[in-house]
């Protein structure tokens, strides 16, 4: 009972807190984007306002692009009819539960950086977003994260649990790039364990391996450009209209010049004398 209590405790405190921050109106978005039908909005900024409540924001049913970072906003309700929403930003605010964005079928890049989200079974409402590429719930550089950031390789599991992502935190997972921070991975998995040998090291320690190469040979190689008879075409196509102009410019050159000459022998009428 007495923990009911406190969890009723808590929702009624965020409640009047949401309640005494910023609403989202139609003033509101009208004055910030200077359209005058909120289904015209397809870009919104909303960085910074203290806004707690997303009010009519769902009516902006067309809305692509959408900046809510550094907010005091908790409850996502309205975001559910934004059905063409790609890119949404929510860090730095009190999210802790998703489950409205599971509507946002066009979503591809998510940044929920420094909110509430505390396990991965708050993330699963994502799975149906196929097309979700990037989730951002830790960013280093402004010492964002979530409570899921403390627990030991969430980054895997979150790759297993979405398997369409391609960057987590701003990194490669999957695509171009992915290698690299793969390989990273494992000079740093590389490097742990070399560490943690070396401070057990004694008569019965393993010895070390030799030292494999982390990539085929090769590798490092600059590939040779590929021969495109397409792109052959379009450079003597081009190559031909190129010469043609630069025809054209020398007959032009000599007609002028013919021209000046025509004119410099022509008699001038005053300069005869009666």
């Amino acid at each position: 009972m007495e923990g009911h209590s406190e969890a009723t405790a808590k929702e009624e405190e965020e409640e009047e807190e949401e309640e005494e921050g910023v609403r989202i109106t139609p003033q509101l978005l009208k004055a910030t984007t200077g359209e005058f039908a909120l289904e015209s909005i397809l870009l919104l900024r909303l960085q910074g306002r203290g806004i707690a409540h997303l009010g009519c924001l769902g009516d902006c049913t067309n809305l692509e692009w959408l900046d809510l970072s550094g907010n005091a906003i908790a409850q996502l309700g309205p975001l559910a009819a934004l059905r063409s929403l790609a890119v949404l930003n929510l860090s730095r605010n009190r999210v802790s539960s998703l489950e409205p964005l599971a509507s946002c079928r066009s979503l591809q890049s998510l940044n929920l950086a420094g909110n509430l989200v505390s396990s991965l079974r708050a993330l699963r409402c994502l799975a149906g977003l196929r097309r979700l590429e990037s989730l951002r719930l830790r960013d280093p550089l402004a010492r964002l994260d979530n409570p899921l950031c403390a627990v030991a390789a969430y980054r895997d599991a979150l790759a297993d649990m979405l398997p369409g992502l391609k960057a987590i935190d701003g990194e490669r997972v999957a695509g171009r790039g992915s290698e690299l921070y793969q390989l990273c991975r494992d000079l740093d998995s590389s490097l742990g364990h070399g560490a943690g040998g070396g401070a057990g090291g004694g008569a019965g320690a393993d010895l070390p391996r030799a030292a494999q190469p982390w990539v085929e040979a090769g590798f490092w190689e600059p590939r040779p450009p590929r021969r495109s008879s397409i792109m052959e075409e379009a450079y003597r196509q081009f190559r031909e209209v190129l010469q043609e102009c630069r025809e054209l410019g020398r007959r032009a050159d000599d007609t002028i010049a013919q021209a000046e000459r025509a004119l410099s022998t022509r008699h001038d009428p005053n300069s005869f004398v009666f």
